[in-house]
């Protein structure tokens, strides 16, 4: 059995709708994406949804319209991909880490409310794992500060807080749908929120700054004329990824509850072994489980990486914390010790294959072969 760390779900629907497009020659941002954009809207339960190229477009779109700038600082955790605060630095401003959370590895909220200054305009939660993050102590601290809230939800699209939906929470939510992510459009990322003012910001911006995209300028109904507003990018998602996502959509719940039943199933028997941690799940979220970190408590994670490719099963790390990479070293001089929590879970994470497209057997054989390797350790 070989089993992969991630497997994207495409089927008959998605290629249909794909050679659709192709058969339709409109092939660039076009009715497609205005019906994907509308279909994640409905289910997120939002008045704007703005489809872009990735989550990191999505990011940097957020601060541009948002005004962050030179000598802006940025609170958000070093516990993420390196999108999350490289759209920072591209914007010009600071990003501040706080460490995060023992359990959730999630920012921790108490360490925000200390790192605040005259020069934070926003805070970036990251949703680690597909975990939400503490979003009411997040937004009221915000409120007290006159902050703006960023979510970087590309692990959580389908999860809830308070059962509400992650993304319709802050002020600005961004996701992903890279194929291992929880749906997938290919490449391509979006951006949700209910202010009309910035929804429109980011309309222009994702385009150029053009007033008017191409389709309201090539449709029937539409005019050649357009003007630059603001000085933008090219972010836009196509018609061919959207393709894929619109039906992609319609199986988030789906896949959220094979994820999910997975990783009862990962919990209930990995939980068992003395030196695991399993991923935590707070009792007001829904976890949907992007990603599934164990905790390696007393083995060697190169070893039990090795052995778990010798049982040819893909395994992860997420992440290197981002002020221990060269960039953030050379820039902040950060070193060691400075986001103890951080470290600590990093030095121990392992992330486990978990994805829709999993069939009960490759999970008990994950599981067997993980009992396998602890069995061994124990009796030696």
């Amino acid at each position: 059995m070989k089993i992969p760390f991630s497997k994207p779900w495409i089927d008959e629907d998605e290629i249909n709708e794909v050679v659709d497009t192709l058969r339709s020659g409109w092939l660039t941002m076009g009715p497609k994406t205005t019906k994907f954009e509308q279909l994640l809207a409905e289910y997120l339960g939002v008045k704007h949804v703005i489809a872009v190229n990735s989550c990191t477009a999505a990011l940097h779109l957020s601060l541009v319209a948002l005004g962050i700038g030179p000598g802006d600082e940025v609170i958000t955790t070093p516990y993420t991909f390196a999108a999350t605060t490289n759209v920072i630095l591209q914007v010009g401003a600071r990003p501040f880490f706080v460490d995060i959370e023992p359990k959730t590895y999630n920012i921790d909220p108490e360490k925000i409310r200390e790192a605040i200054t005259q020069r934070t305009k926003a805070i970036i939660p990251v949703h680690f794992g597909g975990h939400p993050c503490d979003m009411k102590e997040i937004m009221a601290i915000a409120a007290d500060a006159h902050l703006y809230v960023v979510e970087d939800a590309a692990h959580a699209l389908g999860a809830e807080y308070q059962h509400r939906k992650i993304g319709t929470i802050g002020h600005l939510t961004c996701f992903s749908f890279y194929p291992t992510k929880n749906i997938t459009t290919g490449e391509g990322g979006a951006i949700s929120t209910d202010d009309d003012r910035l929804a429109e910001k980011l309309v222009i911006l994702r385009l150029h700054g053009m007033s008017a995209d191409a389709w309201k300028r090539y449709t029937d109904k539409g005019s050649w004329y357009y003007e630059i507003e603001e000085s933008g990018f090219k972010y836009n998602m196509t018609d061919i990824e959207a393709a894929i996502g619109i039906h992609q959509i319609k199986k988030i719940e789906q896949f959220t509850e094979i994820r999910r039943r997975y990783a009862q199933q990962y919990n209930r028997e990995l939980g068992e072994i003395r030196d695991i941690i399993v991923p935590y799940e707070k009792p007001e979220v829904k976890h949907v489980y992007h990603l599934y970190p164990i905790l390696l408590q007393d083995m060697n994670r190169d070893q039990f990486i090795r052995r778990m490719r010798e049982a040819k099963i893909g395994c992860s790390v997420h992440f290197i914390p981002l002020h221990l990479h060269p960039l953030y070293r050379r820039l902040f001089r950060f070193n060691r010790s400075c986001f103890p929590i951080a470290e600590w879970v990093y030095e121990r994470e392992v992330s486990l294959p978990l994805y829709p497209r999993m069939i009960d057997d490759e999970v008990r054989y994950v599981i067997d072969s993980i009992q396998k390797i602890f069995w061994e350790k124990y009796r030696t």
